[in-house]
């Protein structure tokens, strides 16, 4: 998988947005601060071990997501593009393969809209994994709300 963020399609895309009534700064922090990432990453139920989070361009992110009731998931990622507080992107060495871009813009005050985009090389890997990852996606980000309202700006 390339280093640069790809170029893909709709289909070959899975998109989750979502208005958060937080300022754009603390949403950022939620993302990149892994004392706070870690509480919220993944579908209800998870909980995660980093083992390393070295958050820079070409920065690597490894850790295991431990599912509710068996399953570890092993994670290796790298991070490709930092542009704080407006974008976070990284790129999976663990399969499926694929990569996140995130998306963070101020659209009120305290309102900030993100956007959790899911990028595949292929059409046909983005569709195997659309049908169950949709819903977690939504899960994930209910998760970093409650994560937020811990959190002081």
């Amino acid at each position: 998988m390339k280093s640069e963020i790809i170029i893909t399609t709709a289909e070959s895309e899975i998109v989750t947005t979502r208005i958060l009534n937080f300022p754009q700064e603390l949403v950022f922090k939620a993302w990149s601060d892994p004392d706070h990432l870690k509480n919220w990453w993944g579908p209800k139920g998870f909980t995660n071990t980093f083992n390393k989070f070295d958050f820079c361009e070409g920065g690597k992110w490894e850790f295991i997501m431990h599912g509710p009731e068996v399953g570890n998931y092993a994670n290796e990622c790298e991070f490709i593009k930092i542009d704080r507080p407006n974008l976070i992107a990284w790129k999976r060495y663990s399969k499926p393969l694929f990569q996140i871009l995130a998306t963070f813009e101020t659209v009120a005050e305290n309102e900030t809209k993100v956007v959790f985009k899911m990028l595949f090389e292929t059409i046909e890997e983005c569709q195997k994994l659309k049908p169950y990852v949709v819903d977690k996606n939504e899960e994930n980000f209910d998760r970093l709300e409650v994560e937020l309202s811990k959190m002081k700006p």
